[in-house]
């Protein structure tokens, strides 16, 4: 079960809301909302889990200036403080949101008791295996912005630009995952405010990763990678993780960037070993 919240212009969501549980504060993808972390929430049973949706995505509103990498550190730290928690809690971020959550750990250290880092990006975009894609991107965000307002939004939105970025990352064979994930994809990859969010928040995601500031960041720090991930390959999460002062990897086999639609219980499992 799932409460919906709000704070200030930032709308949330708690798993198990049990104030005498350990908090985790989970952080979600590029385009996506809480939504996208709700398999693994469930199963964290013993912990309350806090997802607030982006700034400008799914149901919370825009930042009043630039979705830029430093502005979203600094609104997650006032949505932190501002829950007024009588603990510190865990913090994870799932991809970009492993980004904002990395820049926050490193620049707000002494508010977080652990980190946990999902499909981390842990590499300059344009240096991996999807490289050319990446530019592709580039070029699909740069028209969003700059075509005719209603233009841009079904340039955006579109349907069949969705389906194709969903195929490529999802590595599954199982037809009912497959489905699940493209729905999902589908009903909640276009709950952005407006273009100039979408515009912003990407050129934040592709500009920072996770190694710049891995070195400042002293908390305990857990990396879960799927071993075919192809926007951080593995071998890269293993040179990412010794950038770390006190960090471990947990590698998952036969899954890629979507290990939290194709593999929550094995993510679950390992953030509750981790923790214990």
């Amino acid at each position: 079960m799932n409460s919906h919240h709000n704070l200030d212009k930032t709308a949330y969501w708690i798993y198990n809301d049990n104030p005498k549980l350990p908090v985790i504060v989970m952080i979600h993808g590029f385009r996506g909302t809480h939504h996208g972390l709700e398999l693994i929430a469930e199963q964290l049973d013993k912990y309350r889990v806090i997802i607030p949706d982006l700034p400008g995505f799914g149901e919370t509103e825009p930042l009043s200036s630039e979705h830029s990498l430093e502005n979203y550190v600094d609104w997650l730290n006032d949505f932190i403080t501002e829950l007024n928690l009588t603990e510190l809690p865990i913090l994870l971020g799932h991809s970009f949101g492993s980004i904002i959550a990395s820049g926050y750990a490193s620049k707000y250290h002494s508010t977080i008791t652990k980190l946990i880092l999902v499909n981390p990006i842990g590499a300059p975009a344009l240096e991996g295996p999807r490289a050319i894609m990446t530019q592709l991107a580039i070029l699909y965000y740069w028209l969003g912005y700059k075509l005719p307002e209603p233009i841009a939004a079904q340039w955006l939105s579109s349907k069949t630009v969705v389906q194709i970025m969903s195929t490529i990352m999802t590595k599954t064979k199982d037809k009912d995952t497959k489905k699940y994930i493209n729905q999902q994809h589908l009903e909640h990859f276009s709950s952005f405010t407006n273009r100039k969010v979408v515009s912003e928040a990407f050129q934040a995601s592709v500009q920072n990763n996770v190694r710049t500031v891995a070195p400042n960041i002293t908390a305990s720090t857990l990396l879960i990678a799927g071993d075919h991930d192809d926007i951080t390959p593995l071998t890269k999460q293993r040179e990412l993780v010794t950038l770390f002062p006190n960090a471990k990897l947990k590698a998952i086999k036969n899954v890629g960037h979507l290990t939290h639609y194709e593999t929550p219980d094995q993510v679950a499992s390992a953030i509750k070993k981790f923790i214990d």
